[in-house]
C-alpha cells in the first residue's frame, strides 16, 4: 500500500504553526478567564496566581531538558508526546471542579508546552537550510505574534457567550488535528552525539530557572522585599550560577552553553531577551490601560491591541523580500528604533483620546517589531550546525521565556510604584493614567537597549541566510558579503 507523503517543509510548517499557536495563545486566553475562575472557585490572590505561575514554573523546569530529549529519543516522538500531553491537560483543565485540581492540570500543561516549543523549533530549523531561514522566520511569526493577540479577543467571546471551560476546550480540536497530522507526516530525527542524561544539569538548570521565573512572576504582587520572593529569587540565581560552572565542565551538558561563543547566536540572544521583555511588557500594560484606565470591555481591549498582529503580518512580507539584500543589522536596528518612538507616542493617549489612534500606534509597533523578529530569528542560527540545533533551540527559548517574564515583572512594578489609581479633586478614586504612560516609557527604553545591541550584529555572520536569486537560470548566488558591518 502506497504511503501518504507530503513535502517535509510543508508538513513541518503546518504542524508547528498549529501546535505553537495553541500553546502561545493559551497564556493570554487564560489571563482573560482569571476573573471568571476567581468567582467560580471563590479564590483570590495567591490561589488565582497559581493558575498562571504553576504553568510557568513547570514550563521552566522542562525547557533545559527539551533539547537532550529530542536529540536522544527523537524529535518527532518527543514533540508529539508533548503535544498530546498539552492537549490532554487542556481537556482536564476544562473539566476541573476545584482549584487544586485545576492548578495540577495546568502544571501538566506547562510540562507539555515546555518541551513542545523548543523541540518544534529545532524540527523547523533542521528542515529548512540556512538559505531559507528568513522563510522560517515568516513561519515563526504566525504563532508567536497572532496567538497572543488572538487570545484576549477569543477569550472574551468564549467567556461572554459560553463559559470559562471553553478557554481550555478550544485547545483540544487543534491539538488532536495537529497530532494526527504530525503522526503521519513528520519525519523522525535523532542526534547520535547526544550523551547520557545530565542529572545535575537538569536539576540545577530546571529548578534554577523555575525559581527565578516564580520570583519574577510573583514579585510585583507580593513585593520584591518579601521573604518568599527574596529567598526563591536568590536561590534560583545561585542554582543558575552553579549550573553555568557545571555545564561548562561537562562533556555532555544538558544545555551546551558553549554555543554562546558563536557570535551571531550570542548577539541575537541578547537582542531577543530585550525585545521580548519590552514587547511583552507593552502587551501586558496596554490591556490594563484600556480596561482599568479607560474602562473598556475585555473584547474591545483585545480588538484595540490586535492591530499589532496585523502590522507584524504585513511587515513580515516586506522584510523577507529585502532581507537578502540588506541583512539583519540595519533591519533590526531600524525596526526597533521606530518601535521605541511609537511606544513613546503611546504616552499621548489620554482618557478621551480616540481608540483608533491607539489602534494605529499598535499597528506600527507590530510593523516595526517584524523587522526585528524576522531578522533575528533568521540570523540567530546562521552558523549553528544541524547537530547543535536542538541545544540552540532550547537555549533560545529559555532566554525568551526569561525575557518575557522579566518584561512583565518590570512593567508591573513600574505601574505599582507610580500607582494605578489616584484621588481626584472631588475625593473620588480614579485611574492614574500616568502610571500606564510610565509603563510605556519603560517598554520603550528596554526596546531601545535592544536596538543598541543590534548595532553589534554583523551581516557577514549571517551570509548563509542572505543568498538570493538573480535569474531563472541561476537559482542561487554566493552569500552577500558586500554589506558593511
Amino acid at each position: 500500500m502506497h504511503r501518504l507523503s507530503i513535502n517535509p517543509k510543508v508538513s513541518v510548517s503546518i504542524v508547528f504553526v498549529a501546535a505553537m499557536f495553541m500553546s502561545i495563545m493559551d497564556s493570554t486566553i487564560v489571563n482573560v478567564a482569571l476573573p471568571s475562575l476567581s468567582r467560580q472557585f471563590h479564590a483570590t490572590g495567591t490561589s488565582i496566581d497559581a493558575i498562571v505561575v504553576g504553568y510557568l514554573v513547570s514550563l521552566a523546569i522542562i525547557i533545559p531538558a527539551s533539547g537532550w530529549l529530542g536529540d536522544r529519543l527523537g524529535t518527532k516522538r518527543i514533540f508529539l508526546a508533548a503535544l498530546a500531553l498539552f492537549t490532554l491537560a487542556s481537556a482536564l483543565c476544562g473539566l476541573a471542579d476545584n482549584m487544586p485540581t485545576l492548578i495540577g492540570f495546568r502544571v501538566l500543561q506547562g510540562i507539555g508546552g515546555g518541551a513542545m516549543t523548543p523541540v518544534g523549533t529545532a524540527i523547523l530549523y533542521r528542515t529548512f537550510p540556512p538559505i531559507e531561514r528568513v522563510q522560517v522566520s515568516r513561519i515563526l511569526t504566525v504563532p508567536t505574534v497572532f496567538a497572543p493577540a488572538t487570545g484576549p479577543v477569543l477569550g472574551g467571546l468564549l467567556i461572554d457567550k459560553l463559559s470559562w471551560h471553553w478557554v481550555f476546550y478550544v485547545n483540544v480540536p487543534i491539538g488532536i488535528a495537529a497530532f494526527l497530522f504530525g503522526l503521519f507526516f513528520l519525519n523522525e530525527y535523532r542526534e547520535g552525539s547526544a550523551g547520557s542524561f545530565d542529572l545535575a544539569g537538569f536539576f540545577l538548570g530546571g529548578f534554577g530557572l523555575a525559581l527565578t521565573m516564580y520570583a519574577l512572576s510573583e514579585g510585583p504582587s507580593e513585593g520584591w522585599t518579601s521573604v518568599g520572593i527574596l529567598s526563591t529569587g536568590v536561590v534560583g540565581l545561585i542554582l543558575l550560577i552553579v549550573f553555568v560552572f557545571v555545564e561548562l565542565r561537562s562533556k555532555h551538558p544538558m544545555l551546551d552553553l558553549r554555543l554562546f561563543n558563536d557570535r551571531p547566536f550570542r548577539t541575537c540572544n541578547i537582542i531577543s531577551i530585550f525585545t521580548s521583555a519590552g514587547f511583552l511588557g507593552l502587551l501586558y500594560a496596554a490591556p490594563l490601560f484600556l480596561q482599568e484606565g479607560r474602562g473598556v470591555s475585555a473584547l474591545v481591549s483585545g480588538l484595540t491591541t490586535f492591530p499589532e498582529a496585523v502590522g507584524v503580518l504585513i511587515s513580515t512580507q516586506i522584510v523577507t523580500r529585502i532581507y537578502p539584500n540588506i541583512g539583519p543589522r540595519r533591519l533590526t536596528f531600524g525596526g526597533l528604533l521606530s518601535v521605541t518612538i511609537v511606544m513613546l507616542l503611546m504616552c499621548t493617549i489620554g482618557k478621551d483620546t480616540s481608540l483608533w489612534i491607539m489602534r494605529a500606534l499598535m499597528f506600527f509597533i507590530g510593523a516595526g517589531m517584524a523587522f526585528s523578529f524576522t531578522s533575528v530569528q533568521a540570523a540567530a542560527f546562521a552558523t549553528i550546525s544541524t547537530a547543535q540545533t536542538g541545544q540552540g533551540s532550547a537555549l533560545y527559548n529559555a532566554q525568551r521565556q526569561i525575557g518575557s517574564s522579566l518584561g512583565v515583572a518590570l512593567i508591573s512594578s513600574v505601574l505599582s510604584i507610580v500607582g494605578m489609581t489616584q484621588i481626584s479633586a472631588s475625593g473620588a478614586v480614579v485611574p492614574n493614567l500616568s502610571s500606564y504612560h510610565a509603563g510605556f516609557i519603560t517598554s520603550a527604553i528596554i526596546i531601545l537597549i535592544g536596538a543598541c545591541a543590534a548595532l553589534t550584529l554583523r551581516d557577514s555572520d549571517a551570509a548563509s541566510t542572505m543568498r538570493r536569486k538573480i535569474s531563472p537560470t541561476e537559482p542561487e548566488t554566493q552569500p552577500v558579503h558586500m554589506l558593511l558591518d
